[in-house]
């Protein structure tokens, strides 16, 4: 009989899909179910306009070995806010900030990625000693990282003429999708689940007046920069950052930046976008699981 050679097949993590309540919250989460009940764990913070599925091929990769839990904000994806709920990044971070005591998670590192840089940077002020370490994707900290685009954007105001009309062109299909697609050098790498996913969520009643609010305090995230810088020149986390070059808001100075204050910090630049795991899984998830290892 002729021998066959079984191929070889990496199997994906298994991945809880679980709610919790958190202050009338109900938060959406997924988490990673790892063979080793003292994996080292990583929440996982998303981006605008996205949520946790923005990071399910990630999970699916490195969950086996290690506890990845990515939950949504209020406003985005699978989780409800009550109504009345005050779209803020202080109340974004407030509910994360809950959702990390509600499951008992007292040592973590953080994987910043756009919205998840200033909802992570805030639970870092609060609890420095949770904090194990940063992966930093494309979450900005410093005003050179901010594009010409990105400071017109965030200087908005309530009263500018033409400012809702502006911020909410940002929420046609048309500009999610080229958030993922911008930048990239091969746009059929990216899945058109991605943009298409977040689309769906953003024309739910109530997201786009809650991201609209959002937009207004992006300002707040700004004013915080400094206090974060100096969190990170005090504590200086093992980080790795991680970052698409062609970020149309966040552009490459504002990695560099971070060396200022974190100078053993790992710094690797990638020819994408905004959205890099999409098309560059394959080479960020293995500085993600050494980092982790090493953290």
């Amino acid at each position: 009989m002729e021998s066959r050679t079984t191929p070889r097949v990496t199997l994906p993590a298994r991945t809880a899909h679980r709610r919790i309540d958190v202050d009338g919250v109900e938060v959406f989460y997924r988490e990673s179910l790892p063979e080793r009940t003292d994996a080292p764990a990583l929440l996982l913070l998303h981006g605008f306009p996205s949520a946790s599925h923005q990071f399910r091929r990630l999970i699916d990769t490195l969950g086996a070995h290690y506890r990845l839990i990515a939950p949504d904000y209020p406003g985005f994806g699978h989780t409800s806010a009550p109504d009345g709920f005050e779209y803020s990044f202080d109340r974004l971070a407030a509910v994360t900030e809950g959702f990390v005591e509600r499951l008992g998670l007292t040592r973590f590192a953080l994987y910043l990625f756009d919205f998840g840089a200033p909802v992570g940077f805030r639970l870092a002020l609060r609890h420095p000693e949770r904090i194990t370490g940063l992966i930093v994707q494309n979450g900005n900290a410093y005003a050179e990282g901010l594009s010409d685009a990105a400071r017109d954007f965030t200087a908005l105001t309530p009263d500018t003429p033409g400012a809702e009309r502006t911020i909410m062109g940002l929420f046609t299909e048309e500009a999610t999708r080229s958030q993922y697609e911008g930048g990239t050098s091969d746009p059929s790498l990216v899945a058109p689940e991605g943009w298409l996913l977040d689309q769906h969520f953003l024309d739910l009643p109530g997201r786009k007046q809650a991201q609209l609010a959002l937009a207004y305090d992006y300002k707040s995230n700004v004013a915080a920069y400094p206090a974060w810088q100096e969190w990170l020149r005090e504590h200086r986390p093992p980080t790795l950052i991680t970052w698409g070059v062609n970020d149309l808001f966040f552009p490459e100075p504002g990695a560099r930046a971070y060396l200022r204050d974190v100078p053993d910090a790992e710094l690797h630049l990638f020819e994408t976008g905004h959205f890099a795991l999409e098309d560059h899984l394959p080479q960020i998830a293995p500085l993600i699981a050494d980092f982790l290892d090493r953290a």
